[in-house]
């Protein structure tokens, strides 16, 4: 480029020369305008060849920068590479085998990509993949690669065929890595995937058991009345047992009847015996209810053997609802808006868990507010049973909103929830093929619409 006029200079001559010899053959009669056309024609074909030349340097910049990257890269690859004809052998590798292997480019470019191997089943596996490739493509064989110390290290190898750009098969392109490499990252996904998983059963655990607490509490609750009636009972038939074996006692011994008038009337021996039988029933009440109470508890906290037992989902809501309100009292007021029945197939523990998770959040939502109140309304929708739960509380942020749902997420303060609750819930909603939202309402406080199938 430095020397362009230099060309410049020749052909000017050089047109000279031409017109010269134009001139000679063709006479001084050809016409002024001949030889101008012809030194233009030879300007344009000089300046192509200008510009052919800019060209060509620009492509072999670019192709010298392309070839400048992919040697960068080929140096910094951690895994090995080598390219290999169709017969084998080897046309090129990187720095990575070179440091594995301890030889020279120069010792392996043109050398079998065979004898890199240390055994004869690595070899002759070499020879079937790498030699005479039909085109198919190798993932993770494992081989052993001879090292510098004369030793072998199992790598993973993979082989891919490389083509011409009309699609003639050339060879083939090996990579590879040292399987210790592998087998390590291996073993510290599976500790950390084990981690995961005993800690993912501890937080499951954890909310299990909060939830659980919540029920108790409930539960305490709702056993005290049956308790307290059957203790009260109890203590009244002792005393009452007291005066009849007073009474029995003086007839077999054969008081005289005045006496015996006398101490039936002391003793109130007629009231006694009108209160027995509801004092009886009224205890055997009780118990029942206790063991009603217990026995509900007891499959809640039990594990769903099976998880596909029709049920009905409005006795559920009942029996969840009545346990949460147990502990705020008259504070919470929970209006139910539910049809006679909605058959589902499911797990009932898991749901009454669900619904028990909702109603707690609605009562935690409206804090200590005199007119705290939830509302719960079922219909049934096609093939859906469709259950809203709506409270008066402050509703959800739209900044909360998005992230209702995820684990760990809580609007709580600290020590106060696990932040999984909604998560385990809408999990147990989607495994019974149902969906769970939530919003805010209209009207005012937040909405969780859950929806799930209809038993046929």
């Amino acid at each position: 480029m430095g020397v362009a006029g230099k060309p410049g200079r020749e052909s000017d001559s050089g047109a000279a020369q031409m017109l010269e010899s134009l001139a000679a053959s063709t006479g001084a009669s050809a016409g002024e305008h001949v030889w101008i056309d012809v030194i233009q024609k030879m300007d344009e074909v000089y300046h192509d060849l200008l510009e052919y030349e800019v060209a060509l340097e620009d492509k072999n910049a670019a192709l010298e920068e392309s070839q400048q990257f992919i040697m960068s890269v080929l140096t910094s690859m951690s895994d090995i590479l080598i390219v290999c004809n169709r017969a084998g052998i080897i046309e090129d590798v990187n720095q990575s085998l070179l440091a594995l292997t301890g030889k020279s480019e120069v010792e392996l470019k043109g050398r079998a990509i065979f004898d890199l191997f240390a055994d004869e089943v690595s070899r002759q596996l070499s020879q079937h993949y790498f030699a005479g490739h039909g085109g198919e493509i190798l993932h993770d064989c494992e081989l052993q690669l001879s090292t510098t110390a004369g030793g072998s290290v199992p790598v993973s190898v993979n082989c891919t065929p490389r083509f011409s750009g009309v699609g003639k098969l050339l060879g083939v392109v090996v990579t590879g890595r040292p399987v210790g490499e592998l087998r390590r990252a291996y073993k510290a996904l599976r500790q950390a995937h084990e981690d995961l998983k005993h800690t993912q059963q501890q937080l499951l655990h954890s909310e299990k058991m909060a939830s659980l607490g919540r029920l108790v509490a409930g539960v305490a609750h709702e056993l005290n009345n049956p308790i307290s009636f059957v203790l009260g009972n109890a203590v009244a038939l002792k005393r009452y047992a007291e005066r009849l074996r007073s009474y029995l006692d003086a007839v077999h011994r054969g008081r005289p009847s005045a006496e015996m008038a006398r101490m039936r009337r002391d003793l109130r021996i007629d009231r006694i015996i009108e209160d027995l039988p509801p004092l009886i029933e009224g205890t055997v009440e009780g118990a029942q209810r206790t063991s009603d109470i217990v026995d509900s508890l007891k499959r809640f906290s039990a594990l769903d053997r099976d998880e596909h037992l029709r049920f009905d989902l409005v006795t559920v809501i009942e029996r969840a609802v009545h346990w949460v309100a147990k502990i705020r009292g008259d504070r919470f007021r929970v209006d139910q808006e539910l049809p006679t029945t909605l058959p589902v197939v499911g797990s009932k523990g898991q749901m009454q868990q669900v619904v028990m998770n909702l109603v707690q959040n609605a009562c935690d939502a409206t804090g200590e507010e005199a007119d705290a109140r939830l509302v719960i309304a079922g219909r049934s929708e096609g093939d859906k049973a469709v259950i809203e739960f709506h409270d008066n509380g402050p509703g959800i942020s739209d900044e909360d909103l998005p992230r209702i749902f995820d684990p760990f997420f809580t609007t709580k303060p600290v020590g106060k929830g696990t932040g999984l609750g909604l998560a385990i819930s809408y999990g147990i909603v989607e495994r019974h093929g149902g969906r769970l939202t939530a919003g805010n309402h209209a009207e005012g406080g937040a909405v969780f619409l859950l929806t799930l199938p209809l038993a046929e």
